[in-house]
């Protein structure tokens, strides 16, 4: 077994024009005084990463590695979330989803989704480039207002959305598989892939397609009332990335899962720092530990509540605590006694 990676930080939701957020050296220095050892950069976020030059040169390449390697964290993995939200968006979505893309492409969904396919190959590329063996993205959804419907679905609807979001993903799986890049689905509300069941519907889709695999966030699991710890021994063959982030669950008389409208810090359901909510991150890392994990424990900060900042300094101290560093021999090792087919007879009493 290999002890998991970490802590790292995605820098998602810390990146700003303020500094030191706004540019790479200044944020990885930071991430490195709070002791973490690794960073997520989203890849569509130009004032961390210039994902055009990523693709095209050797010498931003070594630079941008460098300055990280500089202030003493790696770079664990590119994330192009919202650009593979951009892959399949229903119309009901278009305006909200329009911000995501560039002035060029809004109000055009086919030109905004063949900006996505190409954000995605270079970020497919970009990662193999940097030595990089998996990328983050979520799924998009034209599925998703149909998720508890009525009046009920009409025969054959999700089946469709489904066979067109495997249709749209295929191309870039392969590519993907072209240069030994998995592609982590984070599994989320508001994704057609949002549980197990709809991931194995496009994993069916795609003839289980071996760079198809998940970001594990238990966070989204919790909300849904799902069990996360049993996740993992279900899909612990797919699971190639990790986000720490921490929720919590209580209902009340006046609402449940579905939160009623309300603000996060309203709902019934909300996210919280790690170590402040309901997730049993003991279980969680004991699973990872024991079906050999070997990428990064990420904390992504997303709390209704706490300053980023403390999130972010409370969470690699969360994380350190969490790991579990694998022994290299069983603990009863001391006791073991030499053996051969002879002897084992023997002691069966089959001699």
């Amino acid at each position: 077994m290999k002890t998991m990676q970490g802590p790292g930080l995605f820098l998602a939701q810390f990146a700003s024009d303020s500094a030191p957020f706004n540019d790479w050296a200044s944020i990885t220095a930071w991430a490195a005084s709070l002791g973490y050892r690794g960073v997520q950069v989203p890849s569509g976020d130009s004032r961390l990463f210039e994902l055009d030059k990523a693709v095209a040169s050797q010498d931003y390449r070594d630079e941008f590695l460098g300055t990280a390697r500089e202030n003493g964290v790696e770079v664990t993995e590119l994330s192009a979330h919202l650009q593979g939200q951009l892959m399949a968006v229903h119309p009901a979505y278009d305006g909200a989803f329009d911000a995501f893309a560039p002035a060029a492409v809004r109000g055009d969904p086919q030109a905004r989704q063949q900006w996505a396919v190409d954000q995605l190959s270079k970020t497919i590329r970009a990662s193999r480039l940097m030595g990089l063996n998996a990328m983050a993205a979520f799924s998009g959804a034209l599925a998703w207002p149909y998720l508890y419907p009525w009046p009920q679905r009409a025969p054959g609807l999700v089946e469709t959305a489904f066979d067109e979001l495997a249709q749209r993903w295929r191309p870039l799986l392969d590519l993907a598989e072209e240069h030994g890049v998995d592609i982590c689905y984070e599994i989320h509300p508001g994704e057609d892939l949002h549980d197990g069941v709809t991931f194995e519907m496009f994993l069916d889709r795609v003839d289980g397609h071996a760079r198809a695999n998940m970001l594990y966030d238990p966070s989204h699991y919790l909300l849904q009332q799902l069990d996360y710890v049993e996740n993992i021994d279900i899909y612990h063959d797919r699971i190639r990335m990790f986000h720490v982030k921490d929720a919590e669950f209580r209902p009340t008389g006046r609402q449940g899962v579905y939160g009623g409208y309300q603000g996060w810090v309203e709902r019934a359901g909300r996210f919280r720092s790690p170590g402040d909510g309901q997730v049993d991150f003991a279980q969680i890392f004991a699973k990872l530990a024991q079906y050999d994990f070997q990428g990064w424990a990420v904390v992504e900060w997303e709390c209704a509540l706490k300053h980023p900042e403390d999130g972010a300094r409370e969470g690699a101290e969360f994380v350190k605590r969490h790991i579990i560093r694998t022994t290299p021999h069983a603990f009863d090792d001391f006791a073991a006694q030499g053996s051969d087919e002879a002897a084992n007879r023997r002691m069966l009493g089959l001699s």
